[in-house]
């Protein structure tokens, strides 16, 4: 990664991950090439899920990085050194609100979705070729139209305008800081500190698993980024882990 950004700037797009994508196609941008657009009309989200955003008025980007330091068994300590990232840049924002790691990578500002985190990783043998990280963050939007339960953004949450393109440098100096421990194999720590900042971590809370609604406490994520609970029983409690999509967050 490099100290100046190099950004390329589109209007509109339909994803900046796809954009990325076929960049990528055609050769090797410097590692920290930042897509932007000022509109991102389907910009996706975890699964079949969708991110809204207002032109003109968020935070969407993707960044290419080549992480091949990383091992294919260990491709999700990527994604909590992202996660860990986003969360830094809202905290710099946010003083007096509760802000955590929603498993597996959202950012949430209480009870409320304030940024997604969707990052496409290519392998080549047993380690990762390279990684396109798409990052929405919802800075200046106050309404949200679509289907979406929770979204909020900085404005709604402190009143104050802000300019995008700051918000990106600023993200970008977060992200590099991150990369950089990663580039260290500071593993443990990564591990730790993302544990540390889960949201409902430790706490009992009802979820939805296997079509039943369960109470449970989040105690930990496995090597391959997997959830894992206890589950609280009549007789005694058990242990289950989760992939993406295999449980969810029953938040009202």
């Amino acid at each position: 990664m490099r100290n100046k950004l190099n950004i390329i700037s589109v209007d509109k797009v339909d994803s900046t991950n796809k954009f990325a994508c076929k960049i990528l196609q055609k050769g090797r941008p410097v590692e920290g090439t930042i897509i932007n657009t000022q509109y991102q009309f389907a910009g996706k989200g975890q699964g079949e899920n969708f991110w809204e955003s207002e032109a003109g008025k968020n935070l969407t980007i993707s960044i290419i990085l080549y992480p091949d330091f990383i091992y294919a068994e260990e491709e999700f300590i990527l994604n909590k050194a992202v996660s860990l990232a986003v969360y830094n840049f809202i905290m710099a924002y946010i003083k007096d609100e509760k802000v955590s790691i929603k498993w597996p990578n959202d950012i949430y500002v209480n009870k409320n979705k304030i940024a997604g985190i969707l990052i496409n990783n290519t392998i080549i043998g047993n380690r990762i070729d390279y990684s396109i990280i798409g990052i929405g963050i919802n800075i200046n939007q106050t309404k949200f139209l679509s289907s979406a339960p929770n979204p909020v953004s900085l404005k709604n949450i402190t009143g104050i305008d802000y300019n995008i393109n700051n918000c990106i440098e600023k993200l970008y100096d977060f992200i590099e800081k991150a990369y950089i421990e990663l580039k260290a194999k500071k593993f443990k720590k990564i591990r730790n500190n993302y544990l540390k900042h889960i949201f409902q971590y430790k706490t009992w809370n009802k979820y939805l698993y296997n079509n039943e609604i369960i109470t449970a406490k989040i105690i930990g994520i496995s090597q391959y980024g997997k959830l894992i609970l206890e589950k609280k029983e009549a007789s005694k409690n058990s242990i289950i882990e989760c992939a993406n999509k295999e449980i969810e967050y029953l938040l009202k």
